[in-house]
């Protein structure tokens, strides 16, 4: 199976995280741009201040690639307003679809209105200029109940205001791949979390992030029924390597 068209290779990593000075790292996001070109990728995910570096590179090369970005990453707590704005900014620059992190902390203690709230416009604003809307639960925060839940919720929100037209256009995402369990235990994404979100989001499609290191786990989830994968390893998994990046 040809993987590829499933991959949104992604790198998320700050200069400060990878211990970088601002110019090594532009240099080291413009050789992943590149790669994507090359690999034929789906999407290359990076954060908002790339977009337009990645939006230029593609277009230059005439690639079917399209550009990603994260918004509110990685936590999430934002005012829906700001997540608007921030997601905006990211169109204006040339981005194809936005992966928002939602206010998974705000839905745990009970805040239902605000996670249908910033759910609603920001999946309205993505369809209005024609892109895509992912939702990112950081399932491993959640509990099994949870997950189900606010992946119904996100279902239900879409489908209730904006209708079955927009179903194939808003994504459930599994993981940032930058939340810590307490324990250690895996923070991406598990056979376990992406089976209860699949069970919850149809017609919803869903998106697998996190913890997928081999070419036969990618194919694994592709089975299950997930449309989409992120990794920070998309060349080493479609090359029958193991993914040595921690995302």
């Amino acid at each position: 199976m040809d993987i590829r068209r499933y991959l949104d290779s992604t790198y998320l990593k700050t200069a400060e995280q990878e211990g970088l000075d601002p110019e090594t790292h532009a240099r080291k996001v413009e050789d992943f741009i590149r790669e994507a070109i090359d690999e034929g990728f789906y999407l290359v995910m990076v954060r908002p201040e790339y977009v337009p570096l990645a939006r230029k590179m593609i277009d230059e090369a005439g690639a079917d690639v399209k550009v990603g970005t994260v918004i509110d990453f990685p936590e999430g707590r934002s005012h829906w307003l700001k997540k608007i704005e921030e997601a905006k900014k990211a169109i204006e620059a040339g981005a194809d679809e936005l992966d928002f992190v939602i206010n998974y902390e705000a839905f745990k203690k009970g805040d239902i209105n605000t996670v249908k709230k910033e759910v609603f416009e920001g999946s309205l604003l993505a369809l209005k200029n024609d892109k895509v809307a992912k939702w990112i639960i950081e399932a491993a925060a959640l509990t099994d109940d949870q997950i189900a839940a606010l992946t119904r919720l996100i279902r239900d929100t879409v489908l209730q205001t904006l209708g079955l037209r927009a179903a194939d256009k808003v994504f459930v995402k599994s993981s940032t791949g930058f939340y810590k369990t307490p324990d250690g235990s895996p923070s991406g994404a598990t056979e376990h979390n992406i089976k209860i979100m699949l069970e919850n989001a149809d017609p919803l499609p869903v998106k697998a992030a996190g913890g997928i290191r081999t070419y036969e786990d990618a194919v694994k989830m592709i089975r299950m029924g997930v449309k989409r994968i992120g990794t920070s390893s998309a060349k080493q998994i479609v090359r029958g390597e193991t993914a040595t990046g921690d995302y």
